[in-house]
C-alpha cells in the first residue's frame, strides 16, 4: 500500500528541533510513522511528541496545525507522508 500524503512543514524550529506541520488530509497519531521528504531530503521516523498550542496530543486531524518532533533537520514545505 503506498504512503498517503497527510500535511506539510510551514516551519521548523532547529534549536528545539520541531516542525511546524499543518495537516491537509487524515490524521496523526502518537506511535505513527512517518516520512518526510523534500527533495534529496527523505527520512523515516516514528511520531513520538505532537502539540498544540504548546499542549500535548495524542491525535491530530485534517486541518490542525501541530508541532511535531523531528528527528532530523527538515525545511518549510517538506512533505509529510504516513507510512502504511
Amino acid at each position: 500500500m503506498p504512503d498517503v500524503k497527510v500535511g506539510k512543514v510551514t516551519h521548523y524550529y532547529d534549536k528545539i528541533g520541531v516542525a511546524i506541520v499543518e495537516l491537509t488530509d487524515g490524521e496523526l497519531k502518537v506511535g505513527d510513522e512517518i516520512k518526510i521528504s523534500k527533495g534529496d531530503t527523505e527520512f523515516t521516523q516514528t511520531v513520538s511528541s505532537m502539540q498544540i498550542e504548546h499542549q500535548p496530543i495524542e491525535k491530530a486531524k485534517k486541518g490542525d496545525v501541530i508541532g511535531l518532533k523531528v528527528d532530523q533537520p527538515v525545511k518549510e514545505n517538506a512533505e509529510v507522508y504516513l507510512v502504511k
